[in-house]
């Protein structure tokens, strides 16, 4: 007989490798428009508070090459993808806030740009 699966299929939360946590904190919630009083646990990552779906933690990754000079690779694909209403007001929102871009808007649906460790994150319609 097979047991049951324990897995469930549901994503809990992402990752983002950062190497300053204090700094992405403050980044990520000023992009997306959250209280800077997100905890820092452990002193390496930072659960924030998403309003529903998959949570985004933000993490140094001490065990994952945090510890390195250059701090945890970074996302050179995009591995979050956030989304919008309005895909021309959050492009220009970016642009406006100098958040680097690394395309333009592709389809009339989505555009890619960096953080400030230079993980590639993705924003569609």
């Amino acid at each position: 007989m097979t047991a049951a699966n324990p897995i469930l299929n549901e994503v809990s939360n992402v990752f983002i490798p950062v190497s300053n946590i204090e700094a992405a904190r403050d980044w990520y919630c000023t992009l997306l428009g959250l209280s800077v009083e997100c905890d820092i646990i452990g002193g390496h990552l930072c659960s924030l508070p998403m309003r529903d779906g998959t949570g985004i933690i933000l993490d140094t990754m001490p065990m994952w090459g945090g510890k390195a000079p250059d701090g945890p690779p970074t996302y050179q694909t995009p591995a979050v993808m956030l989304k919008t209403d309005d895909i021309y007001a959050s492009f220009a929102y970016m642009q406006e806030r100098g958040i680097e871009l690394v395309t333009e808007i592709e389809n009339g649906h989505w555009f890619v740009f960096k953080d400030p460790d230079g993980n590639l994150l993705m924003i569609c319609a």
